[in-house]
This record gives C-alpha cells, sequence and structure tokens, in this order.
C-alpha cells in the first residue's frame, strides 16, 4: 500500500517554476553587468587652486570581466564623465583565469581619455613571470604609467604615490612620505582598505584610493559588505568613504568577480572623485 503519492508538476507549475528561474537568472545578471558611477568630493585646504575641481576615475579589481563588446559600455561611461586622470587600483587581470589580451586592451583604449596611472593588486603579484612580463610590457607600451612604490607631481601640484601590493605594510609609505612637502596634497593609490589604522594613516596622506574588498561581495541592508579577501566575514572597509585621522579613504566595490563568480545587490563600480580646495 503507498502512504505518499509523488508530487505531480502540473503544467502551471512548470511554467511558473520556469518563470522564477528566468527572472533569478536575469537578476543576477544585471546585479554583475549593470554598471554605476559613484561620485565623491574631497576638499582640502592643501588643494592648489591649479587643482580645484580636477577628477579622478578610478577603475578597479576588472578581473578580465568585460561590458560590452571590448568592454564598450565601460569605456563609454569613462569618456562620459571626462576625467582628468584616470587610475587603475589593481587586480585587472584574474590569476584564476588570466586573460592579459583583455587587461592590455582596457589599458589601450583608457590612455586615449586621460593620462592613467596604475598600480599591482594581489592577482598580478599571483601570476608567472611570463605572464607578468606580458602584463607590465603592455600597459606601459599602452602609456599607461606604473606607479611601482613612486611618488610623481602631477602637473597641477598634486603628490600621487602609487604602492605595489607586496608593499602596503612594510613602511614602504612612510619612506615615500618624506618627500611630500606637508603642505602639499598627498593622493595615495593602495589596492588595500585593511591597512588603513595600523599603516596608511602612519604617514598622514590626505587621501588613498583602494579596491580590493569586492563591496563585501553580498550587501544586505544595514549590514553592507557580507565577505571580503583578508577581511573574513562582515568586513569593516568594503564601499564608499573611511576617515583615520587627518586621512580620508575611499574604497571601490569594483568590477569584477573571482572567487566568489556572483555579486548581491552590489553592482560593478567606478568611482568620480571631485577634488576641491576650501
Amino acid at each position: 500500500m503507498q502512504l505518499f503519492r509523488k508530487p505531480k508538476l502540473t503544467k502551471k507549475k512548470i511554467i511558473i517554476l520556469s518563470a522564477i528561474i528566468v527572472l533569478l537568472t536575469i537578476f543576477c545578471i544585471f546585479q554583475n553587468k549593470y554598471l554605476t558611477v559613484t561620485e565623491y568630493t574631497f576638499t582640502s585646504s592643501k588643494t592648489p587652486q591649479t587643482a580645484d575641481g580636477f577628477t579622478i576615475m578610478q577603475i578597479s579589481d576588472l578581473h578580465n570581466a568585460k561590458f560590452g563588446k571590448n568592454n564598450s559600455r565601460l569605456i563609454s561611461k569613462i569618456k562620459k564623465n571626462a576625467p582628468d586622470i584616470i587610475v587603475i587600483t589593481g587586480d585587472i587581470v584574474d590569476s584564476n583565469h588570466t586573460n592579459i589580451d583583455t587587461a592590455i586592451d582596457l589599458c589601450n583604449q583608457a590612455a586615449k581619455i586621460a593620462p592613467c596611472y596604475y598600480i599591482t593588486g594581489n592577482h598580478e603579484i599571483w601570476l608567472d613571470d611570463t605572464e607578468s612580463e606580458k602584463l607590465y610590457s603592455g600597459i606601459r607600451s599602452a602609456g599607461v604609467t606604473i606607479l611601482d612604490n613612486t611618488t610623481v607631481i602631477l602637473d597641477n601640484g598634486i603628490y600621487l604615490t602609487g604602492l605595489g601590493d607586496d608593499h602596503l605594510y612594510n613602511g614602504t609609505l612612510a619612506e615615500l612620505s618624506k618627500s611630500v612637502p606637508e603642505n602639499a596634497l598627498h593622493i595615495v593609490l593602495a589596492h588595500e582598505p585593511q591597512y588603513l589604522d595600523e599603516e596608511y594613516t602612519l604617514s598622514s596622506p590626505d587621501l588613498i584610493i583602494t579596491g580590493h574588498a569586492h563591496g563585501g561581495q553580498f550587501r544586505l541592508p544595514f549590514i553592507g559588505g557580507i565577505v571580503a579577501p583578508d577581511q573574513g566575514f562582515f568586513p569593516k572597509y568594503t564601499s564608499g568613504e573611511y576617515k583615520s585621522g587627518d586621512t580620508t579613504m575611499y574604497v571601490s566595490r569594483g568590477l569584477g568577480n573571482s572567487v566568489i563568480p556572483l555579486r548581491l545587490f552590489n553592482t560593478p563600480e567606478l568611482n568620480l572623485l571631485k577634488i576641491k580646495a576650501e
């Protein structure tokens, strides 16, 4: 005697289930492909009058992601905002499924829009020697400046320092900061945000631009990001503005994914930073 009957999938149930699957698929694609531009304004008494209104577009954590053919949608967003410079803050490639050509193509297109400055992320550090040589050679050939633990002075008087991802916590920033005058506006590019209190602020840069946290991957109201590389669950630094002492840090949610292939309530992001004088 059969006590339990296997429930039958009626035509109506199949249609409803199919609709749910389609809607969820569309939602997930939207969450991972809808590009947003987040604007921030940073005001400082150190900003030279020649730099008042200066704009910086940040590209971070591409991880070989593509937004349209040849990243046409991504390039279009950058062009539309007409930045004065573009900074690429690491992980332009993904060491797990490396595509050097995608990264170099983006650099070639970005460099035609504005001067570009690049720093390494952890995924670049993890590349083998052959991949590294191809990537860095391609980036330089595109006309992008690699700020490998280097400080440059922009034409408007801003000091811009770039840290390699293997030099974030070993005193490199403190050493580089010695050449920056106290009254100069000092902006630092550093891939990872979690060293704000224990390392970055010791050198008192005015502004730090970072990525790496992927926005916490999954974002929930009133909670924020759920998990981030090197910060674990419920990370402190995932998106937006943070302050420590006299230092302000901006964290980009980034563009692509790596180990976790899906974002939720955390659309890919370009940051546009506007520098203002008091």
